[in-house]
């Protein structure tokens, strides 16, 4: 290595001297998530006084990690505060989810094992409290606690995406809900379900690019499901593969047939039933 290339990195770390680490971040995330749920850690050796002093101290690390961020000067406290205010609602949701995975999962033994080792409770619950944050305006932690989730469990939700109660993951490696997407009430997804965006310039960031999910759908594994405009309507299920950029009735049935596209009569493998 050069003397020029060693000033250039020492100079990138000059600029970066109060960034919150990925690490400290993370560490927050599973402190919380480790409070609220019992299942998830051991503090029944705690006594109540230290229970409330470790919510406490959640809130000071909280406080400092905004502190870090150069987008939160100014309102942190607010942040900090209006952000727990949200806790006891946040669990609520997360303990619908519990039910639905446990509900939707006839593997599941009893809600304490999907607390403690299904990687959709684990992915669900960092989405909900990056969410909450996100939408307090903060803009690198969200995003921090969700890719650290996507690296332990293989499952990738952007914290801006809007999802509704009793959200079901199935096994849910390579599942990927892309930042715009909006799912509603008791969906259920299983592994490498994409909800991901056509391609558009970087200018249309902005624009609705992932699908709507209404409620009571169910992809299985392998869909891919793209487009802003794309509305998979309520009560219908998409079967496994299924490739779809336009939207589908209510309670439709989506599958492919195992035969070849034939480019005589640009006909496709896309069927779509009404279920009775």
């Amino acid at each position: 290595m050069t003397t020029q290339f060693l000033k250039k990195i020492y100079a990138t770390h000059q600029v970066c001297t109060t960034c919150p680490s990925p690490t400290e971040v993370a560490t927050f995330f599973d402190k919380l998530l480790g409070a609220l749920f019992a299942d998830f850690t051991q503090l029944a050796h705690l006594s109540e006084a230290a229970f409330v002093g470790l919510m406490e101290q959640l809130q000071q690390d909280l406080d400092r990690l905004l502190q870090q961020s150069p987008s939160q000067l100014g309102k942190v406290s607010q942040v900090t505060q209006a952000f727990f205010d949200a806790v006891p609602a946040i669990y609520n949701l997360i303990q619908d989810d519990v039910t639905g995975i446990y509900e939707g999962d006839p593997a599941a033994k009893d809600r304490s094992q999907v607390i403690r080792s299904y990687p959709g409770f684990y992915a669900i619950a960092a989405y909900r409290f990056a969410h909450q944050l996100h939408l307090l305006g903060v803009e690198d932690l969200p995003r921090i606690i969700t890719e650290y989730a996507h690296s332990k469990t293989g499952i990738d939700i952007h914290p801006s995406a809007k999802i509704g109660s009793h959200f079901c993951i199935d096994h849910g490696t390579g599942i990927v809900v892309g930042a715009t997407t909006i799912i509603g009430n008791h969906v259920k997804i299983y592994q490498n379900v994409t909800l991901g965006a056509l391609s558009v310039n970087k200018e249309d960031a902005a624009i609705k690019r992932h699908p709507t999910i209404e409620d009571h759908v169910i992809i299985y594994s392998g869909a891919t499901i793209l487009g802003g405009k794309t509305v998979i309507g309520q009560g219908s299920i998409i079967g496994g593969n299924v490739w779809l950029t336009r939207s589908v009735p209510p309670k439709s049935k989506i599958y492919y047939q195992s035969r070849m596209y034939n480019d005589a009569d640009q006909d496709t493998d896309l069927i779509i039933h009404k279920i009775s």
